[in-house]
């Protein structure tokens, strides 16, 4: 079939974002001729809400993508201008690393990463339409389903691709809201892509409607900073990549203040303004990140709402009052900030605002990110129901690579939720219903434990290396470390501490219980007041003596603290591990299984679960049928091997 393509590509990424930087970037160095195509050149990388990246989930997310061989970690590492450690009174586990970004230099190196990548084209242009063809293949529940051959844009160029990824953010259909007034418009005034959504509905796609908002920005010129509390920052620590250096010593500062009972007081005066109020906004928003007037409806007695102040540049006097989330109309907007002291004289730059944007329900995904509907289809970030930039770029990574593996005939890689946060987040969003827009928090890992960020090369980095995403030298630089990680913990538990008085009295010193037996170092490390460098007291000669051990010093102290905690989780993995290699083909008719409820039938036949280990987690389908498929699935096996 003659499609008349002007250009013909590989792989076609949609939008600029962070989904899309981190897809384009993987499908163009796994050698695939990728073309890039974003609404406006001047926003690749657009921040167009909190100017950071990291915090807890999500930091652990830019270490993984750093890991696979993604870019974000080296971005805000060489765009940073405030990097400190959340946290860090908590169990490390919750460690969190963020890093407040200059936003206009983030967007500038991710730019000049992209640009330097021979195999990728950027275009500028509105996508209105995709190209594809009737497949032979039927989906399970009898829909047709259809194989990707291009894009349509609006001024008419027709570009080909075996894969296409959807990375569209918040601008399908999407509508600004503030106050009483709502237009059609993107972030930062941008214009919205309104037609791709109908092309995707004419496939028989389902698409839905989502809503997140920002805070205003104000001028740090009419700031009185004395009145806030100073944020302290981290030097000379580990930042996000493994190549970067070590964080630098002097940084921007951030600060804190609170609402008190006046604000509060303004927004109950002017709450029938809101746009939660008269039914401006009709869709479900961020619940982790309500508005201020959201704040007060649910919280009436409460007053004191943190606001935290952070500069968007260092060539910039825009502030971001993150906290302060609201789509008020303007008046009310200053009001409520000239209410609070050191606000008093406040000038806005910008107002907050609303968004309200097209999604497609990720229970129209395979765990690959690829669509089931349509052959070669990828999506990723915010079009997928996600809140944020380092989730959309977890997804990016993954949508990427996948697309590159599919054309060149390889095995798609799938993270589980026991490897990695990435995969946690994509088996949540193709196994439970969205309702809000997702965001990842280290409590929705059940093995967090495993899941630390410095472990993060351990756990991806031979998956990186293996797809070739992740370049060979430092692969077995990573690979290196690892196995100097094991010799150690070996050495701790060969070397003896023998129940002196010495020792004994040294224990006394830190606290701890003297022993009365013989130990090992690893034994004795177990103990809370015991660090790794108070080994060495003991007799112990450690094998980290270079500069850059400090990591490894760190994970092998926090292997051995928490290793009674590791081992359990560690059978809990091995145990599910066994249900995640029953797979279950595409075509599986569930009507074969007698006793399975009509609603669990109906939830297997619709996310079409690849193995039993991803049915078992459906909400709604019980253990019991998970037994029962089990069974089937085992005899059914028994009988095509005879």
């Amino acid at each position: 079939m003659n499609y008349n393509f002007h250009s013909q590509y590989d792989i076609i990424v949609v939008g600029a974002g962070h989904a899309g930087c981190e897809a384009a970037y993987a499908s163009a160095r796994l050698g695939m001729k990728t073309l890039l195509i974003c609404i406006n050149l001047d926003n690749i990388a657009l921040m167009p809400c909190n100017p950071s990246i990291g915090g807890p989930g999500k930091g652990h997310i830019v270490r993984e993508i750093d890991a696979l061989g993604g870019l974000m970690g080296r971005v805000i590492d060489r765009s940073y201008i405030q990097i400190r450690v959340l946290n860090d009174s908590r169990g490390p586990a919750v460690h969190a690393l963020r890093a407040q970004a200059d936003k206009k230099k983030y967007q500038h190196v991710m730019r000049r990463f992209l640009e330097e990548e021979e195999n990728l084209s950027i275009k500028m242009g509105v996508v209105t339409e995709l190209i594809a063809q009737q497949s032979d293949e039927k989906e399970s529940g009898g829909e047709a389903r259809y194989k990707i051959r291009g894009v349509v844009t609006s001024n008419s160029m027709r570009y080909g691709a075996k894969c296409v990824i959807l990375c569209t953010g918040v601008y399908l259909k999407s509508s600004i809201i503030i106050g009483d007034i709502k237009y059609r418009g993107g972030p930062h005034n941008e214009i919205a892509a309104d037609d791709l959504s109908d092309s995707l509905l004419k496939y028989g796609f389902n698409i839905e409607r989502l809503q997140t908002a920002t805070p205003c920005r104000v001028n740090r010129a009419t700031i009185d900073f004395s009145s806030f509390k100073k944020l302290p920052y981290n030097s000379f620590i580990k930042c996000f990549s493994y190549e970067s250096e070590p964080a630098r010593e002097i940084q921007q500062d951030c600060y804190l203040t609170f609402s008190n009972e006046s604000s509060v007081e303004v927004i109950k005066n002017n709450i029938h303004r809101s746009p939660l109020v008269i039914g401006n906004i009709t869709n479900n928003g961020p619940r982790y990140c309500p508005s201020i007037d959201r704040k007060v409806i649910n919280f009436p007695n409460k007053a004191n709402h943190q606001i935290f102040i952070e500069p968007e540049g260092e060539d910039s006097n825009e502030m971001y009052l993150q906290g302060l989330t609201t789509s008020m109309p303007p008046d009310v907007q200053l009001a409520i900030l000239r209410s609070i002291p050191g606000l008093e004289k406040i000038e806005v730059m910008r107002y907050g605002y609303a968004i309200e944007y097209d999604f497609m329900p990720p229970d129209q995904l395979r765990q690959t990110l690829e669509t089931k509907k349509m052959e070669g289809l990828f999506c990723a970030g915010q079009i997928n129901g996600t809140s944020g930039y380092e989730e959309a770029a977890g997804q990016g990574v993954i949508a990427g690579v996948n697309a590159a593996l599919k054309i060149k005939g390889k095995s798609q890689i799938v993270l589980s939720r026991s490897s990695s946060y990435i995969g946690v987040m994509i088996d949540d969003l193709t196994t439970k219903p969205l309702l809000e827009p997702y965001r990842i928090f280290t409590s929705r890992a059940e093995h967090r434990l495993m899941l630390g960020g410095e472990s993060a090369y351990f756990r991806l980095s031979g998956i990186g290396a293996r797809t070739g995403l992740l370049n060979k030298p430092l692969y077995y630089k990573i690979f290196n470390g690892k196995k100097r990680f094991v010799e150690e913990v070996k050495k701790l538990k060969r070397f003896k501490i023998n129940p002196t008085k010495d020792n004994s009295a040294r224990l006394l010193e830190l606290g701890e219980q003297p022993v009365k037996k013989q130990f090992n170092a690893f034994e004795i490390l177990r103990r809370e007041r015991v660090s790794y460098g108070d080994l060495n007291a003991f007799g112990f000669e450690s094998g980290f003596t270079m500069p850059d051990d400090a990591e490894l010093i760190s994970l092998v102290e926090y292997y051995v603290k928490y290793s009674g905690y590791i081992e359990r989780e560690l059978a809990q993995i091995e145990k599910m591990k066994k249900i995640e290699k029953v797979s279950i083909s595409r075509d599986f008719n569930y009507y074969d299984v007698k006793g399975l409820s009509r609603e669990s039938r109906e939830l297997l036949i619709k996310y079409t679960p690849a193995n039993l280990g991803h049915a078992s987690r459906l909400q709604g389908v019980t253990p019991a049928e998970i037994s029962l498929l089990m069974v089937y699935l085992s005899s059914k096996k028994k009988r095509s091997d005879k």
